[in-house]
Protein backbone atom coordinates (compact mmCIF):
# COMPACT_ATOMS: atom_id res chain seq x y z
CA UNK A 1 0.00 0.00 0.00
CA UNK A 2 3.01 2.63 0.89
CA UNK A 3 4.59 0.97 -1.74
CA UNK A 4 1.63 2.21 -4.38
CA UNK A 5 1.26 5.58 -2.56
CA UNK A 6 4.85 6.31 -2.80
CA UNK A 7 4.90 5.42 -6.67
CA UNK A 8 2.00 7.95 -7.18
CA UNK A 9 3.54 11.36 -5.73
CA UNK A 10 7.20 10.82 -6.58
CA UNK A 11 7.65 13.28 -9.10
CA UNK A 12 9.59 12.82 -12.42
CA UNK A 13 12.20 15.06 -11.24
CA UNK A 14 13.23 12.57 -8.35
CA UNK A 15 12.99 9.20 -10.85
CA UNK A 16 15.37 11.56 -13.40
CA UNK A 17 17.60 12.68 -11.09
CA UNK A 18 18.32 8.63 -9.70
CA UNK A 19 18.35 7.86 -13.03
CA UNK A 20 20.22 10.27 -14.94
CA UNK A 21 21.56 12.64 -12.46
CA UNK A 22 22.03 16.18 -12.97
CA UNK A 23 25.22 18.23 -15.10
CA UNK A 24 26.11 21.47 -15.76
CA UNK A 25 25.45 20.80 -18.68
CA UNK A 26 21.90 20.11 -18.08
CA UNK A 27 21.32 22.89 -16.20
CA UNK A 28 22.71 25.16 -19.07
CA UNK A 29 20.59 23.27 -21.64
CA UNK A 30 17.75 23.47 -19.10
CA UNK A 31 18.48 27.41 -18.05
CA UNK A 32 18.09 28.35 -22.20
CA UNK A 33 15.11 26.32 -22.79
CA UNK A 34 13.47 27.73 -19.43
CA UNK A 35 14.16 31.45 -20.63
CA UNK A 36 12.42 30.48 -24.15
CA UNK A 37 9.41 29.04 -22.34
CA UNK A 38 8.87 32.20 -19.92
CA UNK A 39 9.06 34.47 -23.15
CA UNK A 40 6.26 32.72 -24.83
CA UNK A 41 4.25 32.14 -21.26
CA UNK A 42 4.54 35.88 -20.64
CA UNK A 43 2.14 37.22 -23.17
CA UNK A 44 -0.07 34.42 -22.73
CA UNK A 45 -0.85 34.62 -18.73
CA UNK A 46 -1.63 38.03 -19.42
CA UNK A 47 -4.05 37.38 -22.08
CA UNK A 48 -5.39 34.53 -20.39
CA UNK A 49 -6.22 36.52 -17.12
CA UNK A 50 -8.02 39.81 -20.00
CA UNK A 51 -9.91 37.28 -21.45
CA UNK A 52 -11.52 35.40 -18.49
CA UNK A 53 -12.59 39.25 -17.05
CA UNK A 54 -9.55 39.32 -14.19
CA UNK A 55 -7.08 41.72 -13.86
CA UNK A 56 -3.79 40.52 -15.68
CA UNK A 57 -1.55 39.91 -13.01
CA UNK A 58 -3.37 36.93 -11.85
CA UNK A 59 -2.96 34.89 -15.22
CA UNK A 60 1.38 35.76 -13.70
CA UNK A 61 0.34 34.85 -10.53
CA UNK A 62 -0.87 31.39 -11.67
CA UNK A 63 2.03 30.83 -14.00
CA UNK A 64 4.63 31.70 -11.41
CA UNK A 65 3.11 29.46 -8.88
CA UNK A 66 1.26 26.71 -10.68
CA UNK A 67 4.39 26.74 -13.14
CA UNK A 68 6.34 26.03 -10.49
CA UNK A 69 4.36 23.11 -8.57
CA UNK A 70 3.29 21.37 -11.87
CA UNK A 71 7.06 20.42 -13.14
CA UNK A 72 8.11 20.38 -9.17
CA UNK A 73 6.02 17.85 -8.46
CA UNK A 74 4.43 16.33 -11.73
CA UNK A 75 4.44 12.85 -13.48
CA UNK A 76 6.07 14.05 -16.98
CA UNK A 77 9.72 15.09 -17.40
CA UNK A 78 9.23 18.48 -19.92
CA UNK A 79 5.80 19.25 -19.58
CA UNK A 80 5.14 23.24 -18.10
CA UNK A 81 2.13 24.50 -16.86
CA UNK A 82 -0.06 27.36 -16.12
CA UNK A 83 -2.90 28.97 -17.44
CA UNK A 84 -4.55 27.89 -20.14
CA UNK A 85 -6.86 29.24 -22.76
CA UNK A 86 -9.20 26.16 -22.71
CA UNK A 87 -10.06 27.40 -19.19
CA UNK A 88 -11.33 31.13 -20.24
CA UNK A 89 -14.91 30.84 -20.78
CA UNK A 90 -15.35 28.28 -17.27
CA UNK A 91 -13.18 31.08 -15.37
CA UNK A 92 -14.97 33.94 -16.72
CA UNK A 93 -18.54 32.54 -15.79
CA UNK A 94 -18.04 31.45 -12.66
CA UNK A 95 -16.09 34.49 -11.50
CA UNK A 96 -19.35 36.32 -12.81
CA UNK A 97 -21.88 33.67 -10.71
CA UNK A 98 -19.64 33.83 -7.67
CA UNK A 99 -17.37 36.38 -7.53
CA UNK A 100 -13.29 35.79 -7.44
CA UNK A 101 -13.51 33.94 -3.94
CA UNK A 102 -16.17 31.77 -5.28
CA UNK A 103 -13.74 30.93 -8.38
CA UNK A 104 -11.30 30.38 -5.69
CA UNK A 105 -13.17 27.76 -3.79
CA UNK A 106 -13.73 25.97 -7.10
CA UNK A 107 -10.30 25.77 -7.80
CA UNK A 108 -9.27 24.54 -4.43
CA UNK A 109 -12.07 22.15 -4.48
CA UNK A 110 -10.69 20.85 -8.09
CA UNK A 111 -7.27 20.74 -6.47
CA UNK A 112 -8.64 18.32 -3.94
CA UNK A 113 -10.71 16.24 -6.40
CA UNK A 114 -7.53 15.75 -8.70
CA UNK A 115 -5.72 14.48 -5.80
CA UNK A 116 -8.47 12.15 -5.03
CA UNK A 117 -8.47 11.28 -8.74
CA UNK A 118 -4.98 10.36 -8.68
CA UNK A 119 -4.74 7.99 -5.91
CA UNK A 120 -8.22 6.48 -7.30
CA UNK A 121 -5.51 5.76 -10.55
CA UNK A 122 -8.08 8.00 -12.67
CA UNK A 123 -5.40 8.41 -15.24
CA UNK A 124 -5.60 5.73 -16.53
CA UNK A 125 -9.29 6.27 -17.21
CA UNK A 126 -9.51 10.02 -18.63
CA UNK A 127 -7.64 8.50 -21.69
CA UNK A 128 -11.16 6.36 -22.52
CA UNK A 129 -13.25 9.72 -22.53
CA UNK A 130 -14.26 9.72 -26.24
CA UNK A 131 -11.92 11.37 -29.18
CA UNK A 132 -15.28 13.30 -30.57
CA UNK A 133 -16.39 14.54 -26.82
CA UNK A 134 -12.98 16.23 -26.51
CA UNK A 135 -12.42 17.30 -29.90
CA UNK A 136 -16.51 19.10 -29.71
CA UNK A 137 -15.74 21.19 -26.68
CA UNK A 138 -12.16 21.64 -27.22
CA UNK A 139 -13.40 23.33 -30.35
CA UNK A 140 -16.48 24.79 -29.01
CA UNK A 141 -14.43 26.99 -26.50
CA UNK A 142 -12.16 28.12 -29.28
CA UNK A 143 -14.74 29.48 -30.89
CA UNK A 144 -15.78 30.91 -27.82
CA UNK A 145 -12.39 32.19 -27.06
CA UNK A 146 -12.61 34.36 -30.47
CA UNK A 147 -16.20 35.95 -29.63
CA UNK A 148 -14.69 36.55 -26.32
CA UNK A 149 -11.82 38.41 -27.60
CA UNK A 150 -13.87 40.44 -30.76
CA UNK A 151 -14.12 43.87 -28.38
CA UNK A 152 -10.36 44.06 -28.41
CA UNK A 153 -10.07 43.17 -31.81
CA UNK A 154 -12.25 45.77 -33.20
CA UNK A 155 -11.94 48.10 -30.49
CA UNK A 156 -15.24 48.42 -29.43
CA UNK A 157 -16.59 50.19 -26.78
CA UNK A 158 -18.45 48.13 -24.72
CA UNK A 159 -18.08 48.07 -21.24
CA UNK A 160 -19.48 44.83 -19.71
CA UNK A 161 -19.56 41.48 -21.64
CA UNK A 162 -22.37 39.30 -21.72
CA UNK A 163 -21.92 35.41 -20.56
CA UNK A 164 -24.31 34.09 -23.23
CA UNK A 165 -22.52 33.44 -27.07
CA UNK A 166 -26.09 34.86 -28.62
CA UNK A 167 -26.09 37.58 -26.69
CA UNK A 168 -22.22 38.45 -27.47
CA UNK A 169 -23.21 37.98 -31.27
CA UNK A 170 -26.13 40.47 -31.17
CA UNK A 171 -24.23 43.27 -29.19
CA UNK A 172 -20.89 42.68 -31.62
CA UNK A 173 -23.90 43.60 -34.59
CA UNK A 174 -24.53 46.33 -32.65
CA UNK A 175 -21.49 48.63 -31.84
CA UNK A 176 -19.60 47.35 -34.68
CA UNK A 177 -20.57 50.47 -36.72
CA UNK A 178 -18.34 52.15 -33.46
CA UNK A 179 -14.91 50.02 -34.43
CA UNK A 180 -11.64 51.59 -33.61
CA UNK A 181 -9.61 51.28 -37.01
CA UNK A 182 -6.41 51.49 -34.57
CA UNK A 183 -7.37 49.04 -32.87
CA UNK A 184 -8.33 46.79 -36.10
CA UNK A 185 -4.59 47.40 -37.71
CA UNK A 186 -2.79 45.98 -34.70
CA UNK A 187 -4.94 43.78 -34.02
CA UNK A 188 -4.40 42.74 -37.92
CA UNK A 189 -0.96 43.41 -37.85
CA UNK A 190 -0.44 41.27 -34.71
CA UNK A 191 -2.11 38.17 -36.78
CA UNK A 192 0.04 38.49 -39.52
CA UNK A 193 3.78 38.51 -37.81
CA UNK A 194 2.46 35.42 -35.92
CA UNK A 195 2.10 33.26 -38.46
CA UNK A 196 4.67 34.69 -40.37
CA UNK A 197 7.49 33.83 -37.59
CA UNK A 198 5.85 30.65 -37.39
CA UNK A 199 6.18 30.16 -40.91
CA UNK A 200 9.56 31.46 -41.75
CA UNK A 201 11.43 31.72 -38.45
CA UNK A 202 9.47 28.83 -35.85
CA UNK A 203 11.93 28.34 -33.45
CA UNK A 204 11.64 32.20 -32.25
CA UNK A 205 8.78 33.02 -29.83
CA UNK A 206 5.91 35.09 -32.35
CA UNK A 207 4.41 36.23 -29.16
CA UNK A 208 6.75 38.31 -27.80
CA UNK A 209 7.71 39.56 -30.64
CA UNK A 210 4.43 40.89 -31.74
CA UNK A 211 4.15 42.68 -28.40
CA UNK A 212 7.15 44.36 -28.94
CA UNK A 213 6.39 45.48 -32.05
CA UNK A 214 3.15 46.35 -31.66
CA UNK A 215 3.66 48.50 -28.50
CA UNK A 216 6.41 50.14 -29.69
CA UNK A 217 4.24 51.51 -32.58
CA UNK A 218 1.32 52.31 -30.21
CA UNK A 219 3.67 53.86 -27.93
CA UNK A 220 5.94 55.81 -30.87
CA UNK A 221 2.34 56.76 -32.40
CA UNK A 222 0.79 57.82 -29.71
CA UNK A 223 -2.37 55.63 -30.81
CA UNK A 224 -5.32 55.61 -29.51
CA UNK A 225 -5.97 51.93 -28.24
CA UNK A 226 -6.75 50.52 -24.97
CA UNK A 227 -3.80 49.26 -22.90
CA UNK A 228 -3.01 47.14 -19.94
CA UNK A 229 -2.55 50.38 -18.06
CA UNK A 230 -5.49 52.14 -19.39
CA UNK A 231 -7.97 49.72 -18.44
CA UNK A 232 -6.20 48.12 -15.59
CA UNK A 233 -4.10 50.53 -13.89
CA UNK A 234 -0.63 49.09 -12.48
CA UNK A 235 -0.33 45.95 -11.85
CA UNK A 236 1.91 44.37 -8.90
CA UNK A 237 5.85 43.51 -9.01
CA UNK A 238 5.52 41.06 -6.27
CA UNK A 239 3.27 38.10 -5.59
CA UNK A 240 0.84 38.57 -2.81
CA UNK A 241 0.71 36.45 0.41
CA UNK A 242 -1.48 33.56 0.65
CA UNK A 243 -4.79 33.72 1.10
CA UNK A 244 -7.82 30.99 1.97
CA UNK A 245 -11.22 32.17 1.25
CA UNK A 246 -13.73 31.62 3.68
CA UNK A 247 -15.85 27.83 3.78
CA UNK A 248 -18.96 27.23 3.72
CA UNK A 249 -20.80 24.16 3.02
CA UNK A 250 -24.12 26.31 1.30
CA UNK A 251 -21.08 28.07 -0.75
CA UNK A 252 -19.46 25.13 -1.68
CA UNK A 253 -22.10 22.96 -2.64
CA UNK A 254 -23.08 25.82 -4.89
CA UNK A 255 -19.85 25.67 -7.16
CA UNK A 256 -19.27 21.78 -7.20
CA UNK A 257 -20.35 21.37 -10.22
CA UNK A 258 -17.89 24.43 -11.56
CA UNK A 259 -15.22 22.66 -9.50
CA UNK A 260 -15.53 19.15 -10.82
CA UNK A 261 -15.74 21.00 -14.58
CA UNK A 262 -12.20 22.77 -13.81
CA UNK A 263 -10.97 19.45 -12.46
CA UNK A 264 -11.91 17.29 -15.67
CA UNK A 265 -10.58 20.06 -17.84
CA UNK A 266 -7.32 20.08 -16.23
CA UNK A 267 -6.89 16.74 -15.65
CA UNK A 268 -7.64 15.94 -19.80
CA UNK A 269 -5.44 19.20 -20.73
CA UNK A 270 -2.90 17.78 -18.33
CA UNK A 271 -2.40 14.44 -20.25
CA UNK A 272 -2.99 15.38 -23.38
CA UNK A 273 -0.08 17.68 -23.12
CA UNK A 274 1.93 15.37 -21.09
CA UNK A 275 1.10 13.27 -24.49
CA UNK A 276 2.27 15.78 -26.80
CA UNK A 277 5.55 15.79 -24.64
CA UNK A 278 5.97 12.19 -25.04
CA UNK A 279 5.96 12.10 -28.04
CA UNK A 280 8.20 15.26 -29.00
CA UNK A 281 10.97 13.37 -26.84
CA UNK A 282 10.72 9.94 -26.31
CA UNK A 283 9.34 10.05 -22.48
CA UNK A 284 6.93 8.26 -20.61
CA UNK A 285 5.36 10.23 -18.27
CA UNK A 286 3.17 9.27 -15.26
CA UNK A 287 -0.61 10.17 -15.43
CA UNK A 288 -1.77 9.52 -11.64
CA UNK A 289 1.36 11.30 -10.57
CA UNK A 290 0.59 13.96 -13.37
CA UNK A 291 -2.75 14.57 -12.00
CA UNK A 292 -1.59 14.70 -8.34
CA UNK A 293 0.61 18.00 -8.97
CA UNK A 294 -1.97 19.42 -10.68
CA UNK A 295 -4.55 19.35 -7.96
CA UNK A 296 -1.71 20.65 -5.23
CA UNK A 297 -0.86 22.95 -8.26
CA UNK A 298 -4.29 24.58 -8.44
CA UNK A 299 -4.48 24.71 -4.69
CA UNK A 300 -1.81 26.52 -4.48
CA UNK A 301 -2.10 28.97 -7.66
CA UNK A 302 -5.64 29.60 -5.75
CA UNK A 303 -4.29 30.80 -2.53
CA UNK A 304 -1.96 32.95 -4.41
CA UNK A 305 -4.37 34.81 -6.43
CA UNK A 306 -4.38 32.62 -9.55
CA UNK A 307 -6.67 30.81 -12.08
CA UNK A 308 -6.90 27.06 -12.41
CA UNK A 309 -3.99 25.89 -13.72
CA UNK A 310 -3.45 22.69 -16.20
CA UNK A 311 -0.05 21.47 -18.61
CA UNK A 312 -0.35 23.95 -21.55
CA UNK A 313 0.85 22.49 -24.94
CA UNK A 314 1.75 25.26 -26.07
CA UNK A 315 4.33 26.19 -23.52
CA UNK A 316 5.14 22.26 -23.18
CA UNK A 317 6.02 22.05 -27.06
CA UNK A 318 8.50 25.22 -26.81
CA UNK A 319 10.27 23.60 -23.43
CA UNK A 320 11.20 20.49 -25.87
CA UNK A 321 12.12 22.61 -28.60
CA UNK A 322 14.21 24.23 -27.13
CA UNK A 323 16.11 21.32 -25.23
CA UNK A 324 14.85 20.96 -22.26
CA UNK A 325 16.08 17.93 -20.49
CA UNK A 326 14.33 17.80 -17.16
CA UNK A 327 11.35 19.20 -14.88
CA UNK A 328 13.96 22.13 -13.59
CA UNK A 329 13.45 23.68 -16.96
CA UNK A 330 9.03 24.31 -16.15
CA UNK A 331 10.41 25.66 -12.62
CA UNK A 332 12.91 28.03 -14.15
CA UNK A 333 10.41 29.47 -16.29
CA UNK A 334 8.28 29.90 -13.09
CA UNK A 335 11.29 31.59 -11.98
CA UNK A 336 12.10 34.18 -14.94
CA UNK A 337 8.13 34.83 -14.88
CA UNK A 338 8.97 36.34 -11.33
CA UNK A 339 12.09 38.15 -12.21
CA UNK A 340 9.90 39.69 -15.16
CA UNK A 341 7.72 40.58 -12.66
CA UNK A 342 9.60 42.33 -10.57
CA UNK A 343 11.94 44.34 -12.88
CA UNK A 344 8.94 44.71 -16.50
CA UNK A 345 5.82 45.97 -14.66
CA UNK A 346 5.91 49.25 -15.78
CA UNK A 347 6.79 48.46 -19.67
CA UNK A 348 4.23 45.37 -19.55
CA UNK A 349 1.16 47.79 -18.45
CA UNK A 350 1.73 49.42 -21.64
CA UNK A 351 0.97 46.43 -24.07
CA UNK A 352 -2.01 47.12 -26.29
CA UNK A 353 -5.17 44.97 -25.72
CA UNK A 354 -5.75 44.39 -29.05
CA UNK A 355 -2.45 42.68 -29.68
CA UNK A 356 -3.50 40.46 -26.50
CA UNK A 357 -7.00 39.39 -28.48
CA UNK A 358 -4.89 38.75 -31.37
CA UNK A 359 -2.13 36.29 -29.64
CA UNK A 360 -5.81 34.59 -28.38
CA UNK A 361 -7.54 34.03 -31.74
CA UNK A 362 -4.42 32.55 -32.72
CA UNK A 363 -4.40 30.02 -29.72
CA UNK A 364 -8.04 29.51 -30.19
CA UNK A 365 -7.14 28.78 -34.24
CA UNK A 366 -4.50 26.03 -32.89
CA UNK A 367 -6.54 24.88 -30.34
CA UNK A 368 -9.37 24.27 -32.61
CA UNK A 369 -7.34 21.28 -34.86
CA UNK A 370 -9.66 21.98 -38.01
CA UNK A 371 -7.86 19.04 -39.39
CA UNK A 372 -8.71 16.81 -36.73
CA UNK A 373 -11.80 17.54 -36.97
CA UNK A 374 -12.18 17.36 -40.64
CA UNK A 375 -11.01 13.61 -40.27
CA UNK A 376 -13.96 12.56 -37.86
CA UNK A 377 -16.11 14.18 -40.38
CA UNK A 378 -14.82 10.88 -42.31
CA UNK A 379 -15.51 8.72 -39.77
CA UNK A 380 -19.02 7.06 -38.62
CA UNK A 381 -22.10 8.90 -38.55
CA UNK A 382 -21.94 8.19 -34.80
CA UNK A 383 -19.22 9.98 -34.30
CA UNK A 384 -19.84 12.89 -36.26
CA UNK A 385 -23.00 13.41 -34.14
CA UNK A 386 -21.28 13.58 -30.82
CA UNK A 387 -18.77 15.58 -31.84
CA UNK A 388 -21.32 18.55 -33.27
CA UNK A 389 -23.76 17.51 -30.50
CA UNK A 390 -20.68 18.61 -27.89
CA UNK A 391 -19.92 21.19 -30.19
CA UNK A 392 -23.25 22.98 -30.11
CA UNK A 393 -24.27 22.68 -26.21
CA UNK A 394 -20.39 23.71 -25.36
CA UNK A 395 -21.01 27.18 -27.33
CA UNK A 396 -24.50 27.31 -26.66
CA UNK A 397 -25.45 26.13 -23.21
CA UNK A 398 -21.98 25.45 -21.27
CA UNK A 399 -19.42 23.29 -20.60
CA UNK A 400 -20.77 21.08 -17.63
CA UNK A 401 -23.58 20.26 -19.73
CA UNK A 402 -21.67 19.61 -23.28
CA UNK A 403 -19.16 17.15 -21.33
CA UNK A 404 -21.81 15.43 -18.98
CA UNK A 405 -23.92 14.90 -22.78
CA UNK A 406 -21.29 14.01 -24.66
CA UNK A 407 -20.04 11.39 -22.64
CA UNK A 408 -23.56 10.07 -22.57
CA UNK A 409 -24.30 10.22 -26.10
CA UNK A 410 -20.93 8.55 -26.96
CA UNK A 411 -21.58 6.09 -24.06
CA UNK A 412 -25.23 4.99 -25.57
CA UNK A 413 -23.98 4.70 -29.21
CA UNK A 414 -20.96 2.72 -27.96
CA UNK A 415 -23.62 0.13 -26.51
CA UNK A 416 -25.73 0.66 -29.54
CA UNK A 417 -22.68 -0.76 -31.54
CA UNK A 418 -21.69 -3.13 -29.40
CA UNK A 419 -25.31 -5.10 -29.29
CA UNK A 420 -25.23 -4.75 -33.63
CA UNK A 421 -21.64 -6.46 -33.73
CA UNK A 422 -22.70 -9.29 -31.16
CA UNK A 423 -24.29 -12.32 -33.43
CA UNK A 424 -26.56 -15.22 -31.58
CA UNK A 425 -26.59 -17.48 -34.00
CA UNK A 426 -28.87 -21.03 -34.20
CA UNK A 427 -26.86 -24.15 -35.67
CA UNK A 428 -28.99 -23.53 -39.12
CA UNK A 429 -26.68 -20.96 -39.43
CA UNK A 430 -23.23 -22.42 -39.28
CA UNK A 431 -21.85 -22.51 -42.80
CA UNK A 432 -18.73 -25.25 -43.26
CA UNK A 433 -15.64 -23.68 -42.33
CA UNK A 434 -12.38 -24.57 -41.26
CA UNK A 435 -12.79 -24.73 -37.84
CA UNK A 436 -13.20 -28.17 -36.71
CA UNK A 437 -15.43 -27.59 -33.83
CA UNK A 438 -18.03 -25.72 -36.51
CA UNK A 439 -21.51 -27.49 -35.68
CA UNK A 440 -21.78 -27.97 -39.25
CA UNK A 441 -19.30 -30.70 -38.94
CA UNK A 442 -21.13 -32.44 -35.95
CA UNK A 443 -24.22 -34.42 -35.93
CA UNK A 444 -26.61 -32.97 -33.87
CA UNK A 445 -29.62 -35.44 -32.37
CA UNK A 446 -32.79 -34.58 -33.28
CA UNK A 447 -34.75 -32.61 -30.60
CA UNK A 448 -31.40 -30.64 -29.92
CA UNK A 449 -30.95 -27.36 -30.45
CA UNK A 450 -27.54 -25.27 -30.71
CA UNK A 451 -27.21 -21.40 -30.24
CA UNK A 452 -24.00 -19.45 -30.19
CA UNK A 453 -23.17 -15.89 -28.99
CA UNK A 454 -20.43 -14.62 -30.64
CA UNK A 455 -19.47 -11.17 -28.42
CA UNK A 456 -19.82 -9.84 -24.63
CA UNK A 457 -23.08 -11.07 -23.50
CA UNK A 458 -23.62 -8.14 -21.59
CA UNK A 459 -26.87 -5.91 -20.23
CA UNK A 460 -27.41 -4.37 -24.14
CA UNK A 461 -28.10 -7.78 -25.62
CA UNK A 462 -29.63 -9.60 -22.52
CA UNK A 463 -33.68 -8.81 -24.01
CA UNK A 464 -32.77 -10.56 -27.64
CA UNK A 465 -31.02 -13.24 -25.74
CA UNK A 466 -33.96 -14.23 -23.66
CA UNK A 467 -36.33 -13.98 -27.05
CA UNK A 468 -34.27 -16.11 -28.63
CA UNK A 469 -34.96 -19.26 -26.68
CA UNK A 470 -38.57 -18.27 -24.74
CA UNK A 471 -40.24 -17.43 -28.06
CA UNK A 472 -40.59 -21.22 -29.18
CA UNK A 473 -43.14 -22.90 -29.47
CA UNK A 474 -41.69 -26.52 -30.97
CA UNK A 475 -41.02 -29.32 -28.84
CA UNK A 476 -37.23 -29.09 -28.17
CA UNK A 477 -36.24 -30.81 -25.38
CA UNK A 478 -32.56 -29.81 -25.35
CA UNK A 479 -30.28 -26.39 -25.90
CA UNK A 480 -26.85 -26.43 -26.07
CA UNK A 481 -25.29 -22.45 -25.58
CA UNK A 482 -22.00 -21.90 -26.84
CA UNK A 483 -20.13 -19.49 -25.15
CA UNK A 484 -16.49 -19.68 -26.53
CA UNK A 485 -16.73 -16.75 -28.52
CA UNK A 486 -17.72 -14.85 -25.20
CA UNK A 487 -15.10 -12.67 -23.65
CA UNK A 488 -16.58 -11.60 -21.02
CA UNK A 489 -19.66 -11.48 -19.22
CA UNK A 490 -21.84 -9.11 -16.80
CA UNK A 491 -24.50 -9.20 -14.24
CA UNK A 492 -27.78 -8.65 -16.96
CA UNK A 493 -26.07 -11.98 -18.70
CA UNK A 494 -25.64 -14.00 -15.60
CA UNK A 495 -29.45 -12.91 -15.00
CA UNK A 496 -30.53 -13.71 -18.21
CA UNK A 497 -28.76 -17.52 -18.57
CA UNK A 498 -30.89 -17.62 -15.04
CA UNK A 499 -33.70 -16.57 -16.62
CA UNK A 500 -33.82 -18.67 -19.88
CA UNK A 501 -33.13 -21.83 -17.48
CA UNK A 502 -35.95 -21.26 -15.42
CA UNK A 503 -38.60 -20.67 -18.74
CA UNK A 504 -37.00 -23.66 -20.14
CA UNK A 505 -37.45 -25.53 -16.99
CA UNK A 506 -41.02 -24.72 -16.94
CA UNK A 507 -41.11 -26.18 -20.64
CA UNK A 508 -39.40 -29.61 -19.63
CA UNK A 509 -36.30 -28.57 -21.46
CA UNK A 510 -32.74 -28.61 -20.60
CA UNK A 511 -30.33 -26.08 -21.10
CA UNK A 512 -26.28 -26.43 -21.22
CA UNK A 513 -23.52 -24.48 -21.34
CA UNK A 514 -20.63 -25.46 -23.62
CA UNK A 515 -17.29 -23.37 -24.28
CA UNK A 516 -17.40 -21.81 -21.34
CA UNK A 517 -14.48 -19.59 -21.09
CA UNK A 518 -12.56 -19.04 -17.31
CA UNK A 519 -13.55 -15.84 -17.32
CA UNK A 520 -16.98 -16.44 -17.36
CA UNK A 521 -17.05 -19.60 -15.90
CA UNK A 522 -15.32 -18.11 -12.86
CA UNK A 523 -18.60 -15.26 -12.80
CA UNK A 524 -20.70 -18.28 -12.95
CA UNK A 525 -19.37 -19.82 -9.74
CA UNK A 526 -19.41 -16.63 -7.94
CA UNK A 527 -23.17 -16.37 -8.60
CA UNK A 528 -23.51 -19.93 -7.74
CA UNK A 529 -25.62 -20.68 -11.28
CA UNK A 530 -23.58 -23.55 -11.47
CA UNK A 531 -25.66 -24.98 -8.56
CA UNK A 532 -28.61 -23.94 -10.58
CA UNK A 533 -27.76 -25.39 -13.80
CA UNK A 534 -25.98 -28.50 -12.48
CA UNK A 535 -22.02 -29.34 -12.93
CA UNK A 536 -22.94 -31.65 -15.31
CA UNK A 537 -24.81 -29.22 -17.72
CA UNK A 538 -21.47 -26.69 -17.67
CA UNK A 539 -19.00 -28.62 -20.34
CA UNK A 540 -16.01 -26.73 -21.93
CA UNK A 541 -16.49 -28.88 -25.60
CA UNK A 542 -19.05 -29.02 -27.79
CA UNK A 543 -18.53 -33.13 -27.87
CA UNK A 544 -19.33 -32.84 -24.60
CA UNK A 545 -22.51 -31.38 -24.59
CA UNK A 546 -23.38 -32.88 -27.32
CA UNK A 547 -23.15 -36.67 -25.23
CA UNK A 548 -24.77 -34.41 -22.15
CA UNK A 549 -27.52 -33.77 -24.45
CA UNK A 550 -28.21 -37.47 -25.26
CA UNK A 551 -28.48 -37.99 -22.18
CA UNK A 552 -30.67 -35.45 -20.91
CA UNK A 553 -32.78 -36.75 -24.14
CA UNK A 554 -32.97 -40.23 -23.05
CA UNK A 555 -33.38 -39.30 -19.59
CA UNK A 556 -36.51 -36.92 -20.70
CA UNK A 557 -37.97 -39.86 -22.67
CA UNK A 558 -38.07 -42.43 -19.49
Amino acid sequence: MMKDFYHIIEPKLVAYIKKYGYSKDDFSKDLIASLSVAIVALPLSLAIAIASNLPPERGLFTAIVAGFLISFLGGSRLQVGGPTAAFIVTVSLVAMKHGYDGLVMATIMAGVILIIMSFARAGELIKFIPYPVIMGFTSGIALLIVFSQLRDFFGLPIDVMPPDFIDKLVLYSTNLDQLNIFALLISLGGIFILVYMKNKYPTIPAPIVVIVIMTTIVWLLELPVDTIESRFGEIPSTLPLPIFPEFSFDKMRLVLPDAITIAILAGIESLLSAVVADGMAGTKHKPNTELFAQGIANIGSSVFGGLPATGAIARTATNVRSGAVSPISGMMHAVWLLIFMLLLSPLIVKVPLAVLSAILIVVAWNMAEIKHIKAIIQTPKADIFVLFVTFLLTVLVDLNFAIQVGISLASILFINSMMKSVKIKSYYEDEETDDPDSIARKEVPAGVEVYEVQGPLFFGIVENFIDTFTNKEDETKVFILRLRYVPLIDAAGLHAIEVVYDKLKAKNSHLILSGVTKKVDKYIHKTKLNEKLGEANIVDHIDKALLRAVELKNLSTI
